[in-house]
Parts: structure tokens; C-alpha cells; sequence
């Protein structure tokens, strides 16, 4: 849990601070949006230049409007040359992801320098972690966003031990305090709170702060659910399992179609699964679900498109439960935040943070995701018990109202701005 107090300070004008991100998927494009809301909401003096891809532009184009509003002052993106990016390593293995990491760190240290920043921010730390320690020294401060801690896993309740998470777990811990010893890293910022307060347990660093993963929480543009059912022609006495996001093997859609293989013509009659998102594994799907529609007496709708941001509250409010069932995902998951924003149980991976949040928040069940006979008796155990008895609302709310979007910038800036290096924001994990 993060409480947080903010003092209003002014910056100096001289103040330029550079946000350096190179991928245009995922969560990136919203996180520079949310940094950008949050500098003109503190209206902050100084300057925020965003350095990004070429492609950023043009398949962005609506947050790189925003640096062009009238009430938006001194923040301006710039792309790296077309010249640099195509220099650039592929992301194909894990050899050319690393020569890869130390190309981009040398491109974030040329830019810092041209564009004479007095800090700099990466969105994703993750990769940098190698050319922080072993790279050339950055001309200004470093401070970035730690996705994926797994180090701390054995720590949860639902922690199977595996040989090889044994070894990852010791490279990350090196890794992490190597980074964390750099004097050029000013803050690391983790979404996963139970890794901040880990690492601030065993050895007391102040360097690592709990972080929002962002998630807006305005209703504008819901469509009803019942519209959106129409809509979709779901039959109206079945439970809806909403399974959202671009649809991947690793999001578990093949142990739910093994475990929907698993179930009785009388549960399936209850049942209708929902496949929002794109996916480059329809025409796959589509064979495997055509053969178990024939089979069993179950609605399955695939909807494989693009969802735009004020359209996914509606299918995450017209779900009777949404599946959170990766497979042995590491980190935080937006499917979670959404779902608990509204107030809709999940049936959730046991593995990992999302088993451990699901659990602490009482968000829905936590099932071994990878077993597809788990999935099968988690969404009998999802038919069989009331809706509102499959998850606290309350605690849904609070879960939500912790990740608030203006949360997540105001963390980060008052951390990377505080005046005398003194914390504005007091801040407690539970």
C-alpha cells in the first residue's frame, strides 16, 4: 500500500529533464502521457524533452499531441535519427537484446549530453541494467522503472520451488545491488511494492520506491453491459469469462481451451468465454474452438481487434469474471487493476506477484494456471459461488485507487525533484 504526501515545490528553470524510451508497444506510450498530464498538473518549471523512436510519432501521435497544447509548456519529443535506429540490434535473442541494451545506453548518453540534461529517465530499467554497471558513465543523473523483480518469490505463500528460478534469483539479486551501488542512479522505481519493500528489509536501501502501475480510473465512454452483451450476442443467462489483451500463448489461452476440453456439457451450458484482443494465433484458435463448440455446448466469441482506452472499462464491467491466467508471468499485470476497478473477480494465476495481490487483495481465485485441470475446477468454482462472495469490492477499490494514474507522476517527479535531495513524499508499504 503507498500513502503518499506531497509538498508543492518549484523547480528551476535551468532544469531539464530527459525521458528516454525507444519501445512504442505495452505500457509505453501511456506512461509518457501520464508523466506529461502529471508536469502540467504540478506545473512544473524547466523542461521535459521525451526522446523516442521514429515510429513513436506516427503511431503515437495523440501523446506527442499533447506536448503541443496550449496549457502544456516546455515539453517537446524528438526522435532518434532514422540512421541510429536502424544500427540498432533486433530484440531476437538474448545475445543481440544485450548488445542491443548497450547501443541504446550509448544513444541515451549521446542525447543526455547534446541536449545537456540534468536528469534522465528511462520507463524500462530492466534492460540497463548491465551497460549502468559495465557501460560508459551517463552525464547526468539515472533514474528509471524495475518491471520484473522475481528475487523475492520465494518469500509468497504459493511459491513452488524450481531449479532454474534458484539461479534467476541470484542474478537478479547481483544485478539489482550492483545497480543499486552506482552513484549515476538516482532512483529505481518498482511497480511491484512487495520488491521495494523486500529489498528495503534485507538491506535498508532508500533508493528503491514503491511505484503505481498507472490505470485511469473515469467511467467516460462505458458502454452498459447489457448494451455490450447485445452487442456481442452473448447469451443472456451465461456467466461471462473475459479473457482481455493481446491474446498469446503466455496469457494461458491454450490451457483454457484444454480446460474448457475438461468440463461437463452441464457446466458449459453456463458458460460463454469472451477472446477480446489481437491475436497472431487466430486462424490457430479458431480451428481448436470451431472443434470444441462442436463438442461441448459452450459460447465462445472472439473479438480480435484493437480495444482503444475508453472502450476497455465496458468489457471489463460486462465480465462475470475476468482470467488472469499467465503463464508464470513476472511482475505486475494491468488485467489485474482493471478488473479490480470494476469490482469484477479474477481467476488468476497463483504464480508469482499476481498470485500474491490477487490473494492479498482478495481480488478472485488463484489457481496453478499451468495445469489446465486447475483452470477447469476454478471456473466451476466460479459458477458454483455468488459474485460477490468471489472477491471483496472493497478491497477491489482500494487495490484500484492505490494505482491511480496521477499517483504514478507524482511519485516520480517529487522523488526525482526533491528539494536537497529531502523526500516530499512519505511513503509506507503494507
Amino acid at each position: 500500500m503507498i500513502n503518499k504526501k506531497v509538498v508543492s515545490t518549484s523547480l528551476p528553470e535551468d532544469v531539464r529533464l530527459m525521458v528516454f524510451d525507444l519501445s512504442i508497444r505495452g505500457h509505453h506510450p501511456n506512461y509518457i502521457r501520464h508523466l506529461i498530464n502529471g508536469w502540467d498538473r504540478q506545473q512544473r518549471a524547466g523542461k521535459l524533452m521525451v526522446v523516442v523512436s521514429p515510429l513513436f510519432l506516427k503511431e503515437h501521435a495523440d501523446v506527442v499531441a499533447l506536448a503541443k497544447l496550449p496549457r502544456i509548456g516546455k515539453v517537446e519529443f524528438m526522435a532518434v535519427t532514422a540512421e541510429e535506429e536502424a544500427l540498432l540490434r533486433s530484440r531476437k535473442s538474448g545475445f543481440k537484446r544485450l548488445f542491443r541494451a548497450f547501443q541504446e545506453w550509448n544513444l541515451l548518453c549521446q542525447y543526455a549530453q547534446n541536449l545537456r540534461a540534468t536528469e534522465c529517465f528511462l520507463p524500462y530499467f530492466d534492460t540497463f541494467q548491465l551497460p549502468l554497471i559495465w557501460g560508459k558513465s551517463a552525464p547526468c543523473p539515472v533514474s528509471g522503472i524495475y518491471f520484473r523483480p522475481s528475487f523475492h518469490y520465494p518469500s509468497f505463500a504459493t511459491y513452488r520451488p524450481a531449479r532454474k528460478d534458484v539461479v534467476q534469483h541470484r542474478r537478479e539479486r547481483f544485478l539489482i545491488n550492483r545497480c543499486l551501488r552506482q552513484t549515476q542512479l538516482k532512483k529505481l522505481f518498482c511497480i511491484d511494492p512487495t520488491a521495494v519493500e523486500w529489498m528495503q528489509n534485507r538491506y535498508g536501501t532508500s533508493k528503491m520506491v514503491a511505484l503505481a502501475d498507472p490505470i485511469e480510473l473515469t467511467e467516460s465512454g462505458v458502454t452498459p453491459p447489457e448494451g455490450l452483451k447485445a452487442v456481442l450476442g452473448i447469451t443472456p443467462e451465461r456467466r461471462v469469462f473475459l479473457l482481455f489483451g493481446a491474446i498469446t500463448d503466455r496469457k494461458g489461452v491454450y490451457q483454457l481451451l484444454d480446460a474448457i476440453a475438461q468440463l461437463s456439457p452441464e457446466v458449459c451450458q453456463q458458460i460463454c468465454i469472451l477472446l477480446v484482443g489481437e491475436s497472431k494465433l487466430k486462424h490457430e484458435l479458431n480451428a481448436r474452438i470451431q472443434q470444441l463448440t462442436a463438442e461441448k455446448p459452450i459460447q465462445i466469441i472472439q473479438h480480435y481487434e484493437f480495444v482503444s482506452d475508453n472502450a476497455v472499462s465496458s468489457y471489463f464491467q460486462s465480465a462475470d469474471v475476468v482470467l488472469a491466467i499467465y503463464q508464470k508471468h513476472v511482475g505486475m499485470s494491468g488485467i489485474l487493476l482493471h478488473a479490480a476497478a470494476a469490482k469484477t473477480p479474477v481467476l488468476s494465476s497463483d504464480y508469482g506477484l499476481m498470485g500474491e495481490l490477487t490473494q492479498r487483495y482478495q481480488l478472485g481465485i488463484a489457481v496453478d494456471s499451468t495445469e489446465p485441470s486447475a483452470i477447469a475446477n476454478g471456473m466451476v468454482q466460479c459458477l458454483e459461488t455468488l459474485p460477490e462472495q468471489l472477491g471483496d469490492s472493497a478491497q477491489m477499490q482500494a487495490f484500484a485507487q492505490q494505482n491511480d494514474a496521477e499517483a504514478f507522476s507524482s511519485v516520480i517527479l517529487d522523488n526525482l525533484f526533491a528539494p536537497t535531495g529531502v523526500a516530499q513524499i512519505a511513503s509506507a508499504l503494507s
